[in-house]
């Protein structure tokens, strides 16, 4: 049975509470109601911000959020196109927000530091995803790329996209690092001719390829660990 939010003592009313004792003061659940701000006929906006943390079943808790298709969270009542989108960005914000700060600081010199960093980023992804990732001269990030999403083909990645964005952002040298969704870090035929490709036109432009990084579930694999480059 709903229960509506303005029967709710005050105290109790997570906008209310929010206002009154600061976000940290708030559960999960709370701080989505206080994001959804209206609920549907059959329940209150906590009750659906419940419910929406509740819809993946492998990751019942915010985590959730981040698999979460538009079309599943359109599935819940009182959750249309608008609110669905609007809980997409809530994710993503997360996402960034988790990155930004390291982002300042991030040296990538060290592989495991390079893939410990993007996995939290690409675990969410349940397609290939090809990054470059453009550094300075002491290794310290500058700007990532998304070079292509899906099937990984070499013959779909161009270099000259991926070094005119070397160009604009004056970096020196680059890393490309992308995910295997089936956890399984070893190289593909694929991996090795994109690795090959992107190598040699960093030779030719002086903006060296330092590594190729794949990760997967809670591994990794380096191209330059492995002397593959």
């Amino acid at each position: 049975m709903k229960e509506n939010m303005k029967e709710l003592p005050v105290s109790e009313r997570p906008y209310e509470r929010c206002e009154r004792l600061g976000p940290g003061a708030l559960s999960d659940a709370e701080l989505l109601a206080v994001i959804l701000r209206n609920g549907c006929r059959e329940m209150n906006s906590l009750q659906l911000a419940r419910q929406v943390l509740l819809k993946d079943e492998t990751h019942p808790n915010l985590t959730g959020l981040c698999y979460l298709s538009q079309e599943q969270l359109m599935e819940l009542p009182g959750i249309g196109r608008v609110k669905a989108i609007q809980m997409q960005a809530i994710a993503e914000l997360a996402r960034r927000i988790a990155r930004a700060a390291p982002e300042e600081q991030l040296r990538f010199g060290k592989p495991v530091f390079i893939a410990q960093f993007f996995q939290e980023e690409l675990r969410f992804e349940t397609q290939e995803c090809v990054h470059a990732v453009y550094l300075d001269q002491n290794c310290r990030y500058l700007k990532q790329e998304l070079i292509t999403k899906g099937t990984v083909n070499a013959s779909l990645i161009s270099p000259r996209e991926v070094f005119l964005q070397a160009l604009r952002c004056s970096a020196v040298q680059l890393i490309l690092i992308h995910n295997h969704p089936s956890g399984n870090t070893s190289p593909s035929r694929e991996d090795i001719q994109i690795t090959r490709r992107i190598k040699e036109s960093g030779n030719l432009l002086q903006i060296p390829l330092l590594d190729h990084i794949i990760v997967g579930d809670q591994t990794y694999f380096s191209f330059a660990e492995h002397q593959m480059l």
